[in-house]
């Protein structure tokens, strides 16, 4: 007889098409090539701002506290909302237009970008300027650093974690300091889970294999540029700066934050409107406008009134993807969710070769699985269950298939 298993699916497999390629930069802002002195540690004195010797090692302990609680030293509480000004303000000095969003505490994402005023379906919101957009061809703050990555020719994955831990360890040097003093301490990424979590919270979960291939893999591309790169190269490249903490930090960043903007064809990280929260029942979508200015939108898909906190898609996503890129599960209905029916052949089918060769006609085989979501299912599903389960003896009657 035919055969059928239920799986469910509130989650499903890490995909490919979450590491993709990412976009090019253009950044006249950046700051010059800094010398290697000033590519890690305590940032040079300022007038005005002259620090005590032991000011300076207070900083340097409560960074190296913060370290071994959160594997970095930079970065801010996820819930904080404190630096967002300093964010709006340096991207508005840099170009960005008037805002009608602010950066607030919300129920949903415990932070995230609120209206100030009225907003009509159909908006076109945020229009943050193209040199803004973070990528693997960036131009590096420290020029040693982006000079020995380009030479060792890695995939833009590793080279834009690299290029992340590079910056944010920079402090107030980098130009980009204002964006990553708003970034999360500690991403709520699946790579902050260990092993052990992974089985016991994810026990009964499809896609607990492959977060635990997530986090092995993120931790080999660490461990074989520990040896082949940093290890060589020690004084640009320093242990206590790149750590395994730091690297999943930044792989955290990458999979929480990267969009992709379907007009460039491409993925970046965008300062803001990765402060945009995601929402299973929008269908609003960041985009890169190439006429107006330039820059990244998006547009409205319903009205919001003032203080009311608005959503952008992060695509149509069950929520097991989206706890394994995101690291966060809807708190309201998906509707992408899913169970997943697997049913198949029984081997002892006398018709099981013609039925077979009816299945692969149509790009089925067996066991295949269907997606049953709650208001409905493929249709293909009942024809494929009416073949297996048919009871026929001539193999030119296998049509049902197209039922």
């Amino acid at each position: 007889m035919a055969m059928a298993a239920l799986v469910f699916h509130g989650a499903v497999a890490l995909r490919s098409s979450l590491l993709p390629p990412l976009p090019a930069l253009a950044s006249p802002h950046l700051a010059p090539a800094m010398s290697l002195s000033l590519c890690h540690g305590i940032p040079p004195i300022v007038s005005g701002s002259l620090r005590t010797t032991k000011h300076k090692e207070k900083e340097m302990m409560d960074k190296d506290k913060d370290r071994k609680k959160t594997g970095v030293s930079w970065g801010c509480d996820p819930r904080s909302i404190e630096n967002g000004t300093l964010l709006q303000d340096w991207l508005t000095n840099e170009g960005l237009a008037k805002q009608k969003l602010v950066l607030d505490r919300v129920e949903s994402g415990g932070r995230g970008l609120v209206a100030t005023q009225s907003l009509r379906q159909g908006e076109r919101l945020l229009f943050v300027p193209s040199k803004f957009l973070i990528s693997a061809d960036s131009e590096w703050g420290c020029a040693e650093t982006g000079k020995i990555i380009k030479e060792a020719g890695l995939p833009e994955w590793p080279t834009l974690a690299i290029f992340l831990i590079s910056e944010a360890s920079r402090g107030t040097t980098s130009p980009w300091f204002p964006y990553f003093v708003t970034l999360p301490k500690t991403p709520s990424s699946i790579l902050q889970w260990t092993e052990d979590e992974v089985n016991i919270w994810l026990t009964a979960s499809p896609v607990r294999e492959k977060a635990l291939e997530c986090i092995r893999d993120v931790t080999e591309t660490y461990r074989d540029l520990r040896a082949t790169i940093f290890s060589k190269h020690p004084d640009v490249f320093p242990s206590q700066v790149y750590t395994l903490e730091a690297f999943k930090w930044a792989f955290g960043i990458l999979f929480s934050r990267l969009v992709r903007l379907p007009s460039l064809g491409k993925l970046a990280l965008v300062p803001w409107a990765d402060m945009l929260n995601h929402s299973p029942q929008v269908d609003a979508f960041l985009d890169f406008d190439q006429s107006n200015g330039k820059s990244v939108v998006f547009v409205t898909d319903r009205a919001y009134q003032p203080g009311e906190q608005v959503f952008i898609s992060y695509g149509k996503r069950p929520s097991g993807e989206l706890l394994l890129a995101y690291g966060f599960i809807p708190s309201e209905f998906n509707a992408h969710d899913y169970v997943e029916l697997e049913m198949g052949l029984d081997n002892e089918d006398p018709s099981y070769d013609a039925k077979l060769t009816a299945l692969e006609e149509h790009g089925l085989s067996s066991p295949q699985r269907f997606p049953v979501r709650k208001d409905g299912f493929p249709a293909q599903l009942l024809a494929y269950a009416r073949l297996i389960s048919s009871r026929v003896s001539n193999p030119a009657q296998l049509s049902l298939i197209d039922g």
